[in-house]
Parts: structure tokens; C-alpha cells; sequence
């Protein structure tokens, strides 16, 4: 008996844990087609209403956004002018992710200087 009812629950087990599916590190909802969108050509206004709500979805889900979202929102915003809202896009981007701090000063220095990004 105990010789088909350990193969049984091991089985089981795999079943069951094979059903979980990954769970990831970040929320990406929507930001790897956006980066897409952004190489095509789509409109930087488009491309940050949809990154907004996609901000929004991930912060309901209470988990962190991954690494180069707030960069990339920041280089959206800065596309159409929006240099404030583009600044406080970097540094949320150093807030999160600290090892961005060099790249993301180097693109406020260029915007200080007057240099397009």
C-alpha cells in the first residue's frame, strides 16, 4: 500500500505545484508594449496616457514597477516638453532602482544644458 501511495502523492504534488505559474519580481502590465510602441513610432501623448494607467494598475496590485519604467515615462515627458514632470519621473527612477543614479543625472544635466535628450 505504501508503495503506490507515496509515487500517488508525490504526483500530486508536482500536479499541483506545476499549476502555480511564476510569480513575478515587478508589475509589468503593459510597460514591454509600450517600449514596443515607442521603437514604431506611436505618439509620445498616446504612449504616456497609457503608461499613467498602467502606473496606476501596477500601484493598485501593490507591486514595485520594474527597472526603467519611470525612466522610460520621464524620456516620454520630455519628448513633449514636459521637463518638470520629466525630472520627477528620473528621480523616482533613483529612488527605486539606485544603480540608475549616474545615467538619470547624466540626462538631467544634458536638460539642464539645454541638449535634447
Amino acid at each position: 500500500m505504501k508503495r503506490v501511495c507515496l509515487p500517488l502523492a508525490l504526483a500530486g504534488a508536482a500536479l499541483l505545484t506545476g499549476c502555480a505559474g511564476p510569480k513575478t519580481m515587478y508589475g509589468w502590465d503593459g510597460y514591454q508594449p509600450q517600449v514596443y510602441q515607442h521603437f514604431k513610432g506611436e505618439s509620445p501623448d498616446q504612449q504616456i496616457a497609457e503608461m499613467e494607467v498602467s502606473l496606476q494598475k501596477i500601484s493598485a496590485k501593490g507591486v514595485p514597477v520594474p527597472p526603467g519604467f519611470h525612466a522610460h515615462l520621464g524620456m516620454l515627458y520630455s519628448m513633449v516638453g514636459k521637463q518638470d514632470q520629466m525630472a520627477a519621473q528620473f528621480e523616482d527612477e533613483k529612488k527605486l532602482f539606485p544603480e540608475s543614479t549616474a545615467y538619470m543625472d547624466f540626462l538631467l544635466a544634458k536638460v539642464k544644458n539645454g541638449e535634447k535628450l
